[in-house]
């Protein structure tokens, strides 16, 4: 697929609008290893290579094994990652397939282990995410 409307050129406020809420995200207390899994596994999700490729570079920087960026896809069955992180990820699938909304379950575990402030910033985050999942779709923007 080649590339498609370039939204900064044909509107450029709405693309800034989408820039100041990753900006907000930049500036929560969001850890780096939370902004990145949350990153990869919506991505992973939806499909969309040129956010995997970018956010899997992102976590290497931040110095995230390899063993855990491989294992995001199947993070249920790894022992790698932190019941705090096993949280993250579980909010993240069921904020990204809305269809099937997100289970009380998985909310309240979230819920129980992140004070509301940290919560909103989790929620707020994968919602950036899938937005911006979704303009490099459509678009297409390719991974390198």
């Amino acid at each position: 697929m080649k590339s498609r409307i370039l939204i900064p050129e044909a509107a450029p406020q709405a693309y800034q609008a989408l820039m100041s809420l990753e900006k907000y995200i930049s500036t929560t207390s969001l850890t780096p290893t939370h902004k990145e899994l949350i990153k990869i596994r919506a991505s992973q999700i939806n499909g969309c290579a040129y956010c995997i490729n970018m956010h899997t570079a992102d976590a290497r920087k931040h110095g995230i094994s390899e063993q855990r960026i491989y294992l995001t896809s199947a993070w249920r069955e790894a022992d790698v990652y932190t019941e705090e992180e096993k949280a993250i990820l579980a909010l993240t699938e069921q904020v990204t397939l809305i269809n099937n909304h997100v289970t009380d379950e998985v909310y309240q575990n979230a819920a129980n282990l992140f004070d509301e402030k940290y919560l909103a910033e989790i929620i707020l985050a994968i919602i950036t995410i899938n937005s911006w999942n979704r303009l490099a779709i459509t678009t297409g923007l390719r991974a390198v």
